[in-house]
């Protein structure tokens, strides 16, 4: 269902973002594109933005920020060709679907530091994915404008499907922490599959 939901969104705003900037050929688009290329990207994106509704307050902002600002980070490592293990980077973004979906499945309510610290480490991974998978041909500041835009609006789409369930008082919120038992059973099939496949 949010999947869905979400890919329907993206199907109606690529277009539009790519002409709209006319940086297709400079990078814009495959930065965009690229968060939402993957299903383990996605997945942890949405996350964030579902988690901080439960947090709530300031970490409703607060949250996908840190996540953003430290991608941006990781981004700029990868770019550079800094090295950091492939397979320590791979297992970091789907253990952060694992994770993410763990702590929602918490209603939020481990410890704020251990959460934005599980939140930068992630968004450290994901930013390097970013940044060492950009096309040679690309420019990096319209790549990495592309790849930040796309999570900030796949954060925003999480943040709505959290309000939507805390809509629903008590019982969505309790539908909300089985999705996250559901979106961490996903993140140990991604991993299972990994090590199988």
């Amino acid at each position: 269902m949010l999947l869905g939901i979400t890919t329907i969104i993206f199907t109606l705003l690529l277009p539009e973002v790519a002409f709209a900037h006319g940086m297709t050929g400079s990078g814009f688009f495959a930065g965009f594109y690229h968060p939402i290329g993957g299903l383990d990207h996605l997945l942890a994106m949405l996350s964030v933005g579902i988690l901080s509704t439960q947090i709530g307050g300031k970490h409703i902002w607060s949250v996908p920020a840190t996540f953003v600002t430290i991608m941006l980070v990781g981004g700029y490592i990868g770019f550079m060709g800094l090295s950091v293990s492939d397979t320590f980077i791979e297992h970091g973004i789907m253990l952060s679907v694992v994770l993410l979906g763990l702590v929602i499945a918490t209603g939020g309510q481990l410890n704020k530091l251990l959460i934005y610290s599980f939140v930068a480490f992630f968004g450290f991974c994901h930013g390097y994915a970013h940044g060492v998978e950009m096309p040679a041909q690309a420019k990096a500041e319209y790549f990495a404008a592309g790849f930040v835009i796309s999570t900030i609006i796949i954060h925003l789409i999480g943040v709505l499907i959290g309000f939507a369930y805390h809509a629903l008082s008590q019982h969505g919120k309790t539908l909300l922490r089985y999705k996250g038992a559901v979106l961490m059973g996903m993140g140990l099939q991604m991993l299972l599959s990994h090590h199988l496949g």
